[in-house]
């Protein structure tokens, strides 16, 4: 699929500012959205939309279909007569630049649990009648995930192969029971998907109002504890008590030199075949009624994929075992058309991978902050580019443009200066400048970059199992000064997408 010279902003919606201690999909995103579009910009690139658990990843998320509860919006709630202004009151006080998950994760399970008591008690015939029509839309997932989360509620919320046998093994007599006597709660899960989902369709609706796509992340695994492993364990590598025999990650590399244990469990390839890869067409049907662009993250695990021993405890030891490979995506143009994917091919790339992306024509990744430790020969250079690629500055699993400077041997700074022909003293800008003149039809970069940030401001350390995900961005970031110099530079390099092209005298 070919997409047009554009240019974006990659900010997850957890970022957004607010007073209710992390971002969401309310007001504010929206109040975003218009930023973006009076830039010229039109890409808003975010991490996985899901349910987040352990350590407050988007990659390891409850349910590949379902949405993250904590970012719906309270205020959002307000116009549905769910919350009065009283109940928004006396909330606690919060960081303002970054998510304290350990403060906010019960807060808004209180203001949700709240929601779905004003919905009990209240005569709301409209949202009454959306919820059952969503409920229907969505049962192919969402009976096995409001049922997961509800179980796993009532055991602590330990992960499901800790469960009573006859619950982890989903034997039906058993589960039948448990939702007949947890009929509220079951229901409860599914109504807060609800909110997310309608907010979500908002905010999406707005998004198209203003000439904005959004850009999602599609991960190639899901998590070990999560609704869709438990509901189709023969899809994956488990032994009889449902743990992983064997795990994803990656082999030692620029990230990390033992490697990154991810931990996911890996597929029965063999298996989703022979359902005609039911699983994955769900899957992407899923994503795609959320976003109108995906990242197709670790893209080279459809080709190959680097097989771990569970009982490992790096990555250093392992396989590379092949993946699906072409006839995988073969299936899934012949039932859903040439899908608008960009393939994120980083890390250690090999001819089968590079075979698979162009046979597809899929878009790759170009990363700034890779290009300046060899010499002319580097991909990430932009001479080097070809226009059906997609350049970042960087992304949210690696240094912010400032950070990498000042972190980097006097060596590859001085090449950076001599390739940009700037002095280093606005490194992130000089990085975007090379973006956005590229060839690339998309440039994007993190939100840090244009606002100048250090590693302060790093999304996620690789293998670090805590601390990440939380960066905030401040509430006064949004300056005119920063959106004219971004839509100056769009006008300049060609990337300005606007119904109302200002004037190009400047």
């Amino acid at each position: 699929m070919k997409f047009e010279r554009a240019s974006g902003i990659l900010l997850h919606p957890t970022s957004l500012p607010g007073p209710y201690g992390i971002g969401d999909i309310g007001p504010t995103a929206h109040d975003w959205l218009d930023f973006l579009a009076s830039t010229g910009s039109s890409l808003w690139q975010v991490l996985p939309l899901g349910p987040t658990g352990y350590g407050d990843s988007p990659y390891q998320c409850f349910s590949a279909f379902a949405g993250n509860p904590y970012l719906i919006s309270p205020e959002a709630l307000l116009t549905d007569g769910l919350f009065t202004r009283d109940d928004l009151h006396g909330r606690p006080s919060f960081p303002v630049e970054r998510v304290d998950y350990g403060a906010v994760i019960p807060y808004k399970v209180k203001l949700l649990e709240l929601a779905y008591k004003r919905y009990q008690g209240s005569s709301l015939p409209e949202i009454s009648a959306a919820f059952e029509d969503f409920r229907e839309a969505m049962a192919s997932w969402l009976d096995d995930f409001t049922l997961f989360m509800t179980i796993k509620e009532a055991h602590g919320g330990g992960s499901w192969v800790d469960w009573p046998p006859p619950l982890r093994s989903r034997d039906a007599e058993e589960l039948r029971s448990f939702k007949r006597a947890h009929t509220e709660d079951v229901e409860r899960h599914a109504f807060w998907q609800f909110l997310f989902f309608r907010q979500w369709a908002d905010l999406r609706k707005h998004a198209l109002e203003r000439g904005v796509q959004i850009v999602g992340d599609i991960p190639i695994f899901v998590a070990h504890d999560s609704a869709d492993v438990w509901a189709h364990p023969e899809l994956f590598y488990l032994d009889d008590e449902g743990q992983p025999t064997v795990v994803a990650g990656v082999p030692p590399d620029y990230f990390s030199l033992t490697g990154q244990r991810w931990g996911n469990p890996l597929y029965r390839w063999d298996r989703h075949a022979g359902e005609g890869y039911h699983w994955w067409l769900d899957r992407f049907r899923a994503v795609f009624s959320l976003v109108d662009i995906a990242r197709l993250d670790h893209f080279r695990g459809f080709a190959g994929y680097w097989e771990i021993p569970a009982e490992e405890e790096t990555a250093e030891t392992g396989r590379w075992a092949r993946g699906p490979g072409i006839k995988f995506f073969e299936v899934v143009e012949n039932a859903l058309g040439a899908l608008p994917i960009i393939a994120e091919d980083l890390g250690e790339i090999t001819p089968d991978v590079i075979e698979l992306r162009d046979h597809f024509d899929l878009p790759g990744m170009k990363v700034l902050v890779f290009a300046f430790d060899s010499d002319a020969e580097n991909e990430f250079l932009p001479h080097n580019f070809t226009p059906n690629c997609v350049v970042y500055t960087g992304t949210h699993d690696n240094d912010t443009a400032r950070g990498w400077y000042e972190r980097s041997d006097e060596r590859i700074r001085d090449h950076a200066r001599r390739y940009l022909a700037r002095d280093g003293r606005d490194i992130a800008w000089d990085l975007i400048r090379a973006a956005w003149s590229s060839v690339a039809f998309f440039a994007l970069a993190p939100m840090q970059d244009f606002l100048n940030l250090g590693n302060e401001a790093r999304m996620n350390y690789p293998s670090t199992p805590s601390g990440n995900w939380a960066w905030r961005m401040s509430p006064r970031a949004l300056t005119e000064a920063l959106r004219a110099r971004l839509e100056e530079t769009n006008i300049l390099y060609g990337r300005y997408m606007n119904d109302q092209t200002p004037s190009k005298e400047r």
